[in-house]
C-alpha cells in the first residue's frame, strides 16, 4: 500500500511535466513553421515553385528548373551546360558530356549529388524551408547590430534530408521584415565544422530575393550554434571566403 500511495502521485507528476514539455515544444514548432512560412513567402517562394533560375557561382553555371513539384537542379562547366553537366531530379542523379549520359560509382554519384543540391540549397533559402523532411523549432529571440531575431533550429530527417541529413542548422530571421539575415551549420564531413553566414548584397529579382554571403569559421571546432551571434558581435570569428551569385536570372515556367 505504501508502494502505491508513494508511486501513484509520482508517476501523475511526470506526466503532468512530461505533457507540459510536449506542448511547449509543438508550441515552439508551431510557431516556427509559421515563421518560415512567412519567410519563404516574402523572399518569393511562390514564385520559384513554378520558375527557371540561372546564376553563376565561382567557376560553374546553375540552372534550376522547377515546375508543378518536378524539379531539375543543374551545374554545368559552360553556359549553355552543352559540355559536362550534372542534374539532379525527382529521380535521382546523371552525369552527361556532350549529351551522353556517362555511369559514375554510386560514390562519385552520391558525391556530385550532394555538390549540386547544396549550391542550390543555399542559393535559393529559405525556399524549401517547408519540406516534411525539415524539421523547425523557434529557440528564442537575439538581437544583432541593434536589430532583432527569432532563433529557428533546422534539423533534417534521414529519409528525404539529402546525403548530409546530420547537419544542424540555426536560422536568424529578422522580425519585422521576415528575411534570413545571418545563419550557422554544423556539419559532419571532413571531421565536421561550423560556419556562420551574414546575408549582404541583397537584391530582389523578377519577385525573388536573393543575398550573398560572408562566410565565417569559429575558432572551436563545434561551439553551440546559438552561441555564434555573440561572437560574431564580438569579433570572435573569422572570415573565410564570400560566397557570391552572378548573372542571376529568373523567368516563368512553363515556358523555361
Amino acid at each position: 500500500m505504501i508502494f502505491k500511495k508513494v508511486t501513484f502521485p509520482f508517476l501523475f507528476i511526470v506526466a503532468i511535466v512530461v505533457s507540459f514539455t510536449s506542448c511547449n515544444s509543438n508550441t515552439e514548432q508551431s510557431e516556427a513553421v509559421k515563421i518560415i512560412t512567412t519567410t519563404i513567402q516574402k523572399s518569393g517562394g511562390d514564385i520559384v515553385d513554378n520558375a527557371k533560375v540561372t546564376f553563376r557561382f565561382r567557376d560553374k553555371y546553375y540552372r534550376a528548373v522547377r515546375q508543378e513539384g518536378s524539379y531539375q537542379l543543374m551545374s554545368c562547366t559552360d553556359p549553355d551546360c552543352s559540355s559536362i553537366k550534372d542534374v539532379v531530379t525527382n529521380d535521382g542523379f546523371t552525369r552527361f558530356e556532350q549529351s551522353k549520359t556517362i555511369k559514375l560509382p554510386d560514390s562519385l554519384s552520391t558525391s556530385y549529388a550532394g555538390s549540386v543540391n547544396s549550391v542550390h540549397y543555399f542559393a535559393m533559402l529559405p525556399y524549401g524551408l517547408d519540406s516534411p523532411s525539415v524539421h523547425k523549432e523557434l529557440l528564442g529571440e537575439s538581437s544583432i547590430k541593434g536589430k532583432d531575431y527569432y532563433e529557428i533550429k533546422v534539423t533534417f530527417d534521414e529519409q528525404g534530408g539529402g546525403e548530409d541529413f546530420q547537419d544542424e542548422y540555426m536560422y536568424w530571421i529578422n522580425k519585422t521584415d521576415f528575411t534570413v539575415d545571418y545563419l550557422a551549420y554544423n556539419y559532419q564531413v571532413n571531421e565536421g565544422g561550423t560556419r556562420f553566414r551574414e546575408a549582404y548584397n541583397t537584391r530582389v529579382i523578377n519577385g525573388v530575393r536573393f543575398v550573398d554571403y560572408n562566410n565565417f569559421k569559429p575558432e572551436e571546432q563545434c561551439p553551440p550554434l546559438k552561441d555564434l551571434d555573440s561572437l560574431f558581435e564580438e569579433g570572435k570569428l573569422e572570415l573565410l571566403s564570400k560566397i557570391e551569385l552572378k548573372d542571376i536570372t529568373v523567368s516563368s515556367c512553363p515556358n523555361c
